[in-house]
């Protein structure tokens, strides 16, 4: 074993120790540090060639790295959609390398018969039945993209043949009918081979970002010639967090044939509070669903989880044939379900934060997270030169300059904004925008009130 390997060895209690006193003090001041901080980033160095060891290497990470790494664990990154890490979700990701598990087969169970637990748990959490079931992946992208090829699978059904073996191309002409539509989506057609041209915007009920369903039964009926499609509900869109009527799209089914996929990514958790849980109605009625953990599971990066109706299409898709991975049974193997055959236990996490908080926990997290984003919206419509852009429906706060709402000026604000608060850039209506998204464990009315005060004061240096 080479020196320094087995130095690291024989004194790994200690040098655990001090990584988790080092972990231990970044969290401790997380919510106080400089939201994203103006420190230059290093310039890269050289492979060593002879190496230093674990604690030189922690020391030169602390000293190099983490004075430009930003706070996005803390209570006022309200960027994208980014959650933060729960104590027992940190355990749990600490754990789940501690065993370098790859749970891809049942030749070595465990691991699948934990995440199976977790899945079962994840739909009660969300309210769905135990017709759908679950599978961990890296992240709503993942789970839009797995969600859509069992989808095109579907389609070949439909046509008596198998797009898996026989390629994309022997379906023709595919059509996916959509609101607003994450990126995501598109970016999955495009791996699937179905191209992004695939995706076909339909109308918007008027001031939303929630589809019409009239409009939406118009497109199936005027594509009906054209066989099956793919419709893409939107449960919570990034832009206002806006919510299609989910069971309306599903009743469309009497009558038009088409796979409903719901890109539920952080609005599924609307489900845990009874106040919101009308967004959702209906989220069980879905053929595939997105769901996202690192956003309001509050579970470490990356972590999702993707649900179906038809396992039987997915591992039509994602079936792996290889002598080592044995058959694939009635319960298939993590191996044949997704793009990865290398699985890691991702479940670990989520299990130890459902199990540690319970559903009442992390149903105080989604509501308080909700009054957050209600407190920030009412602070905003009360700040001269802010506008909202639309009423604060669950966690997402969507607002922008009265005057002259241009990107440069929007970028200034947020510039004046960084050490306290990090917002992104949106576009509404063809109008420039400011985004807060509300799904941090650690986000207290406290930080609303500093957030509030920060832009108040920003607005006179704009």
């Amino acid at each position: 074993m080479h020196p320094r390997l087995a130095a690291d060895h024989s004194g790994l209690p200690h040098l655990l120790e001090a990584v988790q006193q080092h972990a231990a003090g970044v969290l401790a001041q997380v919510s106080e540090r400089e939201v994203v901080p103006a420190a230059p980033l290093p310039e890269p160095g050289p492979l060593p060639v002879r190496g230093a060891g674990l604690q030189a290497a922690l020391e030169e990470f602390a000293a190099r790295w983490e004075p430009a790494l930003s706070a996005s664990a803390g209570p006022r990154y309200l960027g994208f959609v980014t959650g933060g890490v729960t104590p027992a979700a940190l355990a749990g990701d600490w754990l789940t390398s501690t065993w370098d598990q790859n749970s891809f087969s049942s030749l070595d169970a465990a691991g699948q018969h934990l995440e199976r637990e977790t899945i079962a748990w994840l739909r009660t959490l969300f309210g769905l039945s135990d017709q759908h079931h679950g599978t961990f992946v890296s992240g709503a992208t993942m789970s839009n993209t797995v969600g859509l090829a069992v989808a095109r699978e579907w389609l070949g059904e439909k046509k008596g043949i198998s797009p898996a073996e026989s390629g994309a191309g022997a379906l023709g002409t595919v059509r996916v009918l959509s609101g607003a539509a994450h990126s995501s989506v598109s970016k999955g057609l495009s791996m699937l081979g179905l191209g992004r041209q695939a995706l076909i915007p339909v109308r918007t009920l008027p001031g939303r970002e929630a589809v019409d369903v009239s409009a939406l039964a118009h497109a199936l009926r005027e594509g009906e010639a054209d066989g099956p499609c793919i419709v893409v509900a939107n449960a919570g869109t990034v832009n206002t967090a806006d919510f299609d009527d989910l069971r309306a799209i599903a009743a469309l089914r009497e009558r038009f044939s088409f796979w409903l996929h719901v890109d539920a990514a952080f609005g599924a958790f609307a489900a845990l509070s009874p106040d919101q849980a009308h967004w959702v109605d209906g989220l069980d009625l879905a053929d595939s669903i997105c769901v996202d953990l690192h956003k309001w599971l509050n579970v470490p990066y990356d972590s999702a989880v993707q649900f179906t109706r038809r396992p039987d299409l997915q591992t039509s898709v994602f079936q792996n044939a290889a002598a080592y991975l044995g058959p694939l049974g009635d319960t298939p193997d993590t191996a044949h379900l997704t793009p990865e055959n290398s699985h890691r236990l991702r479940a670990l996490a989520a299990w130890f934060t459902l199990r540690a908080y319970g559903q009442e926990g992390h149903r105080e997290i989604t509501e308080r997270c909700i009054r957050c984003a209600g407190a920030l919206g009412d602070a905003i419509a009360g700040t001269p030169g802010l506008r909202l852009l639309a009423p604060v429906r669950l966690n997402v706060v969507c607002f922008t300059l009265a005057d002259n709402p241009t990107a440069e000026r929007l970028a200034a604000l947020t510039g004046q904004l960084a050490d306290e608060v990090f917002l992104t850039p949106t576009v509404l209506d063809g109008v420039p925008a400011l985004r807060a998204a509300f799904s941090n464990w650690q986000t207290t009315e406290t930080d609303i009130r500093r957030t509030a005060d920060a832009l108040q004061a920003a607005m006179h240096k704009v």
